[in-house]
């Protein structure tokens, strides 16, 4: 029995016969899945494990690999692995895998916690684009269970409106999550997961809509979240954290345009050792640079003391 990992694959353990196979999916019945595991465990593959349900992985090689992008879209099972989302502490990893190009994820994408990274150094602040990013999500598509790594610089980015469920990133680059498109009357949500060594920002929001994050835990960051200053469109932007446990924060907690109509919420959270809360500036156009105009608690910036001292 021959495995070939040379060129982009998706890789699918299916232990029942009820779900639909996607396109470019091999599948395993149990008796493959003993030969499978026995190969060399290559960085680039994730093995399929009974106990998760049904694992997806697409990874190409660091070296070599295809052009263009890796698609991910297989089905997934409810018993996969949740890691430590409920504690706030960073789940362990169940392998490494480097991709050479961002995999674009449509419908569900589960990792198994598996570490995905895109094999190259951080960047610092450096703006990167699409083709940076580790994890690129299509408009309706879910991203769970999975870990980035630290040798990467864009983290995952966002083409509409996404989920991401349990998502971890072991030190973020440029930033770790970016809108980068979202409709008007569209939401994000963030269930989960957490995030540290974020030298700015954590979450960016550079399409228009609502992003809501629940139950994440970041530390030793600069902003958590930030509403573009100065994107081409000066669109307005929600953002409702709930249940979020930050610490270390050097600038902000949240950071947004009332200008543009931008509002946050903060509700049932544990903020320590942050410097601001929640600060509003006046948004501007490409090229200049937002201004500061008010820090703490407003008609826009909407949470009591008991909101970020629920600890």
């Amino acid at each position: 029995m021959h495995f070939s990992f040379h060129t982009v694959a998706t890789v699918a353990l299916i232990l029942s016969g009820a779900q639909a196979v996607p396109r470019n999916v091999h599948v395993f019945d149990r008796s493959e899945l003993g030969a499978y595991r026995a190969l060399p465990n290559r960085a680039g593959r994730a093995i399929p494990s009974e106990a998760s349900g049904i694992v997806s992985a697409s990874a190409p090689a660091a070296s070599g690999g295809s052009s263009g992008t890796s698609t991910a879209s297989a089905p997934t099972s409810s018993g996969s692995s949740s890691g430590n989302s409920t504690t706030g502490t960073m789940p362990a990893s169940a392998g490494q895998s480097t991709l050479s190009e961002p995999m674009k994820v449509t419908g569900e994408f589960d990792g198994g916690m598996v570490t995905f990274d895109r094999g190259v150094e951080c960047t610092g602040q450096s703006e990167g684009d699409d083709f940076d990013a580790v994890f690129d999500i299509q408009a309706g598509g879910t991203l769970k269970n999975v870990i980035i790594g630290a040798n990467q610089k864009e983290g995952v980015h966002c083409q509409g409106a996404c989920t991401l469920e349990n998502v971890w990133w072991e030190a973020v680059c440029e930033d770790a999550f970016t809108i980068k498109v979202q409709d008007a009357n569209a939401t994000t949500t963030i269930t989960g997961g957490g995030a540290s060594g974020a030298e700015d920002k954590v979450l960016q929001h550079n399409g228009g809509g609502t992003l809501k994050v629940s139950g994440f835990t970041v530390g030793d960051f600069g902003k958590l979240y930030r509403a573009c200053g100065n994107c081409k469109e000066s669109v307005d932007r929600h953002v409702e954290l709930d249940s979020i446990k930050a610490t270390g924060g050097t600038s902000t907690l949240i950071g947004i345009n009332p200008n543009f109509g931008d509002t946050a919420k903060i509700t049932n959270s544990c903020i320590t050792g942050t410097k601001t809360i929640c600060e509003e500036f006046e948004g501007t156009t490409p090229g200049n640079e937002p201004k500061s105009v008010s820090t703490g608690p407003s008609d826009t910036c909407v949470y009591t003391d008991a909101d970020i001292n629920a600890c």
